[in-house]
C-alpha cells in the first residue's frame, strides 16, 4: 500500500515524490531505521568509481552488475570475495584504506536521495531514528557530514559495531538495541536485496528504495 504515516501529518505536496517512489506501510512504527548508501545518499556510483581505481593495479575485476548485486557488504567482505573468485593476494587493509581515501576525495559530488531524506527530516524529533550501513564509520559520518544529516539521528551503526555483516541482522538488531526499541517496532529503508534480507532476519518490516532513482 503506498500511503504516508499519518502522525507525521505533512502537507500533501510534501509527499508528492515519496507518494510517487516509495511503498511506505499505512501505519506508525516505534523507530525508523535507514542503510546510507544509495538510500539517503546517492554514493553508489562513486563507491564504484572508487573501486575501480584501487582495483585495477592488481588486476582484479568487479563487473558493474556484481558489484550492485554485493550492496550492502562490508569493504573486507568484497575484497576477500575478490581474492577467493580471482585468485588474489590483495591485502583487505590496504585495499580498505586507499577505496575510503579515493571515496573521501569524490565526497564533493554526493547528493542526497531527495525522497528518503525528506521523509527523515520529516520524522526528526518526532521518533528514533539511526543508520544502520555496511561502510566504515569514517566514511559513512564522512557522507552524513557532507548532506547535513548527520544530526538528524540518534545513532550510526556501522561495519566497525558488529561480527556479521548484512544480509545478517546484526546491523540492525544493534541500532534497535542503542535505540531502546523492539526490532518488531521498527521500519528499515534499503536500497539492496542483500539489506532486504538482514532487516527481515531482524524482524522488522522494510522499505525496499530503487537506488537508481535520484528524486
Amino acid at each position: 500500500m503506498r500511503g504516508a504515516f499519518f502522525f507525521v501529518k505533512p502537507k500533501e505536496s510534501d509527499y508528492q515524490g515519496i507518494m510517487q517512489l516509495l511503498e511506505i506501510p499505512n501505519r506508525s512504527f516505534d523507530a525508523y531505521i535507514f542503510d546510507c548508501d544509495g538510500t539517503l545518499a546517492d554514493t553508489m556510483g562513486l563507491h564504484y568509481e572508487a573501486w575501480q581505481m584501487v582495483l585495477e593495479p592488481h588486476g582484479a575485476d568487479l563487473p558493474e552488475d556484481l558489484y550492485y548485486g554485493w550492496g550492502g557488504r562490508p569493504t573486507r567482505q568484497i575484497v576477500e570475495a575478490l581474492n577467493e573468485r580471482q585468485g588474489l593476494l590483495m591485502d583487505p587493509d590496504a585495499i580498505i584504506t586507499l577505496k575510503e581515501g579515493l571515496y573521501h576525495a569524490l565526497l564533493p559530488k554526493v547528493k542526497p536521495i531527495e525522497s528518503v531524506v525528506s521523509f527523515a527530516r520529516s520524522l526528526h524529533g518526532k521518533k528514533p531514528m539511526a543508520v544502520a550501513s555496511g561502510g566504515g564509520r569514517m566514511s559513512v559520518h564522512a557522507t552524513l557530514n557532507s548532506l547535513g544529516l548527520l544530526s538528524l539521528f540518534d545513532t550510526v551503526v556501522t561495519s566497525e559495531d558488529y561480527k556479521r555483516g548484512k544480509p545478517f541482522p546484526d546491523p540492525y538488531l544493534e541500532a534497535a538495541r542503542r535505540l531502546g526499541v523492539d526490532p518488531a517496532g521498527c521500519l528499515v529503508f534499503e536500497d539492496t536485496e542483500i539489506g532486504r534480507e538482514s532487516a527481515m532476519a531482524a524482524g522488522m518490516e522494510c522499505v525496499l528504495v530503487d537506488s537508481r532513482i535520484r528524486a
